[in-house]
């Protein structure tokens, strides 16, 4: 049971890690094009609400609290991302 417990923390840390390294590519992409072709505000959102959903379920199990860092971590990557499309998207349309 230990084992299980340990092995899910480090999948679940590995798939955070996963996702939180691809945030900065498309970031830098965004921000040194200026343009926001092909970002979904929408699914930059619906990523948001997952990456909450995963800190809720945390805290509610009171369990891998050191995770939830993690998860705001990726969150405030997303977070950067969805301000560069508003910043650019708006830029485009004057």
């Amino acid at each position: 049971m230990l084992f299980a417990g340990v092995l899910s923390e480090a999948l679940e840390f590995a798939m955070l890690l996963a996702f939180g390294f691809s945030w900065p590519f498309a970031i830098w992409r965004t921000y040194t094009s200026k343009s926001v072709d092909g970002k979904s505000p929408h699914f930059m959102a619906i990523v948001l609400f997952g990456y909450a959903c995963g800190i809720a379920a945390h805290l509610v199990e009171g369990t891998k609290l050191w995770l939830c860092a993690v998860y705001l971590a990726d969150m405030a990557l997303v977070s950067t991302d969805l301000a560069l499309y508003f910043r650019y998207s708006r830029a485009k349309k004057k």
